[in-house]
């Protein structure tokens, strides 16, 4: 059985920051690329990183380029977002996902003072 496990999320104020982490089970782990989205109230679910299989290639959306990064530890079967200085737009759920049909049930970021 596949498992995406988010956790991480909560309250931080603008400026700060959280790690975010993905467990995974039930496949095989170190073959697929990961990614995290995000989607807030009323918006389309957006991909903000993604790190290939084994780590080497990693890409980020515009919006979060230079303040979050993506890792993974292929050993633990868990993918990480690291996210400093959080902004009120990045306020949204999180989710990880890997292929097209593997998804965590998501963690709820909130920036705002």
């Amino acid at each position: 059985q596949v498992q995406l496990v988010e956790s991480g999320g909560g309250l931080v104020q603008p400026g700060g920051s959280l790690r975010l982490s993905c467990a995974a089970s039930g496949f095989t782990f170190s073959s697929y690329g990961m990614r995290w989205y995000r989607q807030s109230p009323g918006k389309e679910r957006e991909l903000v990183a993604f790190i290939s299989s084994n780590g080497g290639s990693r890409s980020y959306a515009d919006s979060v380029s230079g303040r979050f990064t993506i890792s993974r530890d292929n050993a633990k079967n868990t993918v990480y977002l690291q996210m400093n200085s959080l902004k009120p737009e990045d306020t949204a759920v999180y989710y990880c996902n890997a292929r097209v049909d593997y998804w965590g049930q998501g963690t709820q970021v909130t920036v705002s003072s």
